[in-house]
């Protein structure tokens, strides 16, 4: 097999003419295969066709646009429909432009391959292509491209932004994609809308001034506590809406989402949780030793002369450990017969105290009360207090049932608001 390229043009991806045994063919690069490779297609076309294709950079763009979706319908491994390939030639190439621009109206093709070659956008919308394509650059613009397809998507959910919406996406790097990480780029905004934006922010600062996020090793060592994003989250929202309540949803929450982005990267570059630290050392109650044990047999034991505190220990053993059919874990003071079990997947807390111990082979006797958790600062108050005092130190963090029934219509009630 003999291939030899008779005309390309200087951007690589723009297809080129080739020459395969004697025959002409238009050769482009689409798709990807199952290992993710461009995939390349080819089909015949005639010496007229390589004529218009050398000569009119606009009708080789158009083509090049009207190919691109049948060559996503080979998918990874199917192959090109020739057949409708090469029916697109002559209407696309050699019709007059009001035959072009008809046609396009009936089949489906690539705006964004023609807007990074600068199509003109306005016409484009109306249908008028020959026109549109008057400004066609051979090189192409892949983020007027991309910021074109961004724009098309918010449409369809009628979404028009505003210069300062638009500005406040940009200085966050979320004007492309909504579910990038947020970040904070001046350079990326027009100078004379950045003091604006600068004033968004700064009310949003203001507004979320001494919230956190804390992590929540509920979910594995880097997860933040959902509650605490929430709250941040809406605290930021009423704000920004109240100063500027003509900005569209999208920059609202693209300055949320920045606001506790950051407070999530504090929490987890932080030094690990060592909170109650002061009171374990300076309370005549605080524990000695501890052991923590999860519903899957893991164990894990404290000691005060450690290097960090039981909280500290504990909440690794949690991070370390808790899964979605792990969800129950015991911290108790075998000395003195008391403990906390914490039920993750009810918000809720049993604590456990021991009445009498077994003697002479008889089992002890405990007692068992139960409380409702409000969250992970809610687990956290109470590990911590646990930790200083034991269980008389949770009287303060109730109200405790000891009846089941009345603890379940308490945590139904809870539940239901």
């Amino acid at each position: 097999m003999v291939v030899n390229i008779v005309f390309t043009r200087s951007s690589g991806w723009v297809p080129k003419v080739i020459r395969e045994d004697g025959e002409l063919k238009l050769m482009l690069a689409a798709g990807a295969d199952a290992n993710h490779d461009p995939r390349t297609f080819m089909f015949p076309i005639k010496e007229a066709h390589l004529a218009v294709i050398r000569d009119d950079l606009a009708r080789h763009l158009l083509l090049w646009s009207a190919v691109l979706p049948l060559c996503d319908a080979a998918g990874t491994r199917g192959r090109l429909d020739e057949n409708a390939a090469v029916a697109l030639l002559d209407p696309v190439l050699l019709s007059p432009p009001a035959d072009v621009d008809a046609l396009f109206q009936r089949i489906r093709w690539d705006r964004t391959r023609l807007v990074a070659h600068g199509a003109d956008i306005a016409l484009l919308e109306r249908g008028q292509v020959c026109a549109a394509m008057r400004a066609a650059t051979e090189g192409s613009n892949e983020k007027r491209a991309q910021e074109y397809h961004a724009d098309r998507r918010r449409a369809e959910r009628a979404v028009v932004l505003g210069p300062l919406d638009a500005a406040i996406l940009r200085y966050t790097g979320q004007y492309l994609h909504g579910a990038a990480i947020p970040r904070r780029s001046p350079d990326a905004v027009d100078p004379a809308l950045l003091p604006q934006v600068l004033r968004v922010i700064a009310i949003a600062e203001q507004a979320c001034a001494g919230m956190r996020i804390g992590l929540d090793p509920r979910r594995g060592h880097r997860a933040t506590d959902k509650r605490g994003w929430d709250r941040m989250a809406a605290t930021v929202d009423a704000a920004v809406r109240r100063a500027y309540p003509e900005l569209v949803d999208d920059a609202v929450r693209t300055v949320s989402f920045l606001m506790c982005s950051e407070a999530a990267d504090r929490a987890r570059s932080a030094p690990v949780d060592d909170e109650g630290v002061a009171a374990d050392l300076g309370e005549s109650a605080r524990k000695t030793a501890l052991s923590f044990t999860d519903d899957k047999g893991g164990e894990k034991k404290w000691l005060l002369d450690g290097p960090r505190t039981a909280s500290a220990e504990f909440w690794e053993f949690v991070a370390d450990r808790s899964a979605a059919d792990n969800e129950v874990f015991t911290i108790e003071d075998e000395e003195l017969g008391e403990g906390i079990q914490l039920h993750f997947y009810a918000d809720s807390v049993a604590r456990i105290t021991t009445v009498r111990h077994g003697d002479a082979g008889s089992d002890p006797q405990h007692r068992v009360e139960y409380g409702l958790v409000d969250g992970i600062d809610g687990y956290r108050n109470l590990v911590s207090a646990f930790v200083r005092g034991g269980c008389a130190a949770l009287d303060q963090h109730g109200p405790w049932m000891s009846d089941v029934a009345e603890f379940e219509r308490a945590r139904r009630r809870r539940d239901a608001r």
